[in-house]
Order: C-alpha cells, then structure tokens, then sequence
C-alpha cells in the first residue's frame, strides 16, 4: 500500500520544452541544465528526456561522472568548474568541460600533469558579483588559461542577473550584455550567455550556446506565464483527500489557528506537507486543485497535511483527486502564492514521495 502522494514526471513536455529553447535559437547549440537532479525530476529521467541537447550542464562534479556512467556520450559542463585537484582529474578522465572563474583553479590547471586536456568556459562577472573575472581581468585570465598545455578549448560565458527584468537599476540587462561583448571583442572561441530568460526574451544575447534551465521543466522565469511561451508542466503533484472536517462559523483550522472560518464549511485534509517539499510558508488562498475545481488552502501547512476548502466541490470526499501544481494549476502560481519561485518548489520535493513518469 502507498501514501497517494505522488510526483508523476512527464518526459514528453520535457522533450516540448526542449525543443521550443531550439527553436528560440536557431543558429546556436543547447546546453539543457540538470543540476540539482534536474530540477527535482531526476537526473537519469532528464537524460533521456533532453537526449536531443548538445549537452548536459550541471554543478555537481559526482552526478557528471554518473551521467557518463549512464551513457551520455555528449558534451557535459560543470558551471562552477572543480572544487579540487580531484575533481579536476576527473574531468579529464571522463571528458567533461569545467567553467574557470578564479585565480585558484587557473593555478590548479598549471599545476597538473599527464592530464588530458580539458575545454573550459572562461567566466566573466559582468555585473552580477557572484563568479568570474570582472572585464578588465577578461583578456588575461584568457591568456594565462591559453598557455597551458592542459586545457582545450576555450568557451567565453557570462551569466545574466535581470534578464527577465531587463529594467532592473541594480544592473540593467544590456549593460551586462555590452560589458561581455565589449571585453570579448578580438578573443576567439564561442560565446554562452543566454539562461532561460535570456533564451526567451532577448533575440539579441543567444550567443554560440544557450543553456536554458527552469524553462526546460515547465517554470517561468519571467512575470509571463509559462502557456504563454508554450511551455508544459514536467512534474505535476497530486494527492488525494484522506479526511474531511464540517466545521461551524468562527472555528479555527490547523496549527496555530491561524484561518478562522467565517461561515459553515467542510474542509479536506490533503496527503502533502511540508516534509514532502510543499511549502509550509503557503497562505491561506494559495490555489489548490480538487477533482478538478479550483480551491484554496486554508490553515497553516503541517509536516504531513494541508486542509483545503471543500466549499466549492460538494461532491468532493475522502479518495477525492488532488494537484497541488503541475498540468493543470501552474507551479509558478503556486510559488508566487507563497512568495518563492517555481525552481524552490521543484527542487523541495523530499526523497520520501514517490515518482513514477507518465
């Protein structure tokens, strides 16, 4: 017997929303990004499913070896390069490129022998302040990477901080777009710039290579929703009601008694909590969906349940189907309700709920 709380993974949409970053760049190549197991879909289902990307892209030098280990044969980058001379000796091994932003790994790369060489993507910190060799530093760091006997190509790469709010006075998109052209102008090798908001919104900062991320698995990262780029859900939640309360005016629902009701109401008790990655910072009136009427949470999200407002489904009882996000309720309406992102709620999904793909 299991728990009716289930992550069902759909690799068709993940194929469609694949497909839709190619089309968004006609004349470049794709890295699909699956760090963080893909997103909370898995690595080895994301494998198959972006078996049509030039490459796999991801942060944690472990699961790279275990993309090898499963039989990707193509390109495989690392965005924060080596940790340590082991993971450096790794990549070798196992042909996988590494992004450089520092000093420290153009050191660890002078330092090694016998090892096969190895392509990397040059970082610049055009303005984000996170990873990378500011502008003004660019050309350098190129030159020392490219007097090295261990490295091989040299990709030129820069990460965006407002793409999806071009606007942004911290530091306006184009001048982090300019900023990488200008200091790049007369250095050779392939430019990778675009993420997903860059892919979908700026035709003019795609580059040799776009490595799209929370696109591929259905998110937004932009105020447009994901239907409006044709983007389908690749996980969708769902439960099913296993108790119902009827509850008078004035009686509170859950911890803390934090929801009140104002009239007569029956409320439904959900299999998801906030051990199973459901937020439990989640409002009343975030959107639940319960056979196939939208409703909302009411009271505050336990470790192992949420009550729902059954007021506008009558018919709705214990085994009644639930979606807490995914096909038909968008997982970035969600994520706004409870004041995160779409990414956060994907990559919560706790260990402990079962998956299955359809």
């Amino acid at each position: 017997m299991s728990r009716p709380l289930v992550a069902a993974i759909h690799p068709a949409s993940l194929r469609a929303n694949l497909a839709i970053a190619r089309d968004r760049a006609p004349a470049g190549r794709v890295w699909a990004v699956v760090k963080a197991n893909a997103y909370g879909h898995g690595l080895e289902r994301a494998m198959r499913a972006f078996a049509e990307a030039d490459g796999l892209a991801l942060i944690e030098p472990d699961a790279a070896v275990r993309l090898r280990e499963l039989g990707w044969s193509k390109r495989i980058l690392l965005l924060e390069g080596f940790f340590d001379q082991q993971d450096l000796e790794a990549a070798g091994r196992h042909r996988i490129e590494v992004a450089v932003h520092c000093n420290e790994q153009i050191d660890m790369l002078r330092r090694v022998r016998a090892l096969p060489p190895v392509d990397v993507h040059l970082k610049m910190n055009s303005g984000m302040n996170r990873l990378g060799f500011l502008p003004e530093h660019y050309a350098d760091a190129w030159q020392r990477l490219r007097a090295l006997d261990g490295v091989g190509s040299i990709t030129l790469m820069t990460h965006f901080a407002n793409a999806d709010d071009p606007d942004n006075p911290g530091v306006p998109f184009s001048v982090q777009r300019d900023r990488f052209l200008a200091a790049t102008a007369g250095l050779p090798g392939e430019r990778s710039m675009a993420n997903s908001a860059a892919t979908l919104l700026h035709a003019d900062a795609l580059g040799d290579w776009i490595r799209p991320g929370i696109m591929l698995y259905g998110g937004t990262p932009c105020l447009r929703t994901a239907a409006e780029f044709g983007l389908q859900a690749g996980m969708t939640l769902r439960s099913a009601v296993i108790g119902v309360q009827q509850i008078p005016a004035a009686a509170a629902v859950g911890y803390g008694s934090r929801f009140i009701a104002d009239a007569p109401m029956r409320v439904g008790v959900v299999a998801c909590g906030y051990a199973d990655g459901y937020p439990r910072h989640a409002p009343d009136g975030t959107p639940v969906i319960v056979d196939g009427v939208r409703t909302r949470v009411v009271g505050r999200v336990s470790m192992d349940m949420i009550t729902v407002d059954l007021t506008r489904v009558p018919g709705a009882g214990i085994g009644s189907a639930v979606e807490l996000w995914g096909r038909n309720l968008p997982i970035d309406e969600v994520a706004a309700a409870a004041g995160t992102i779409g990414y956060e709620l994907m990559c919560a999904v706790a260990p402990r709920v079962r998956v299955i793909e359809e």
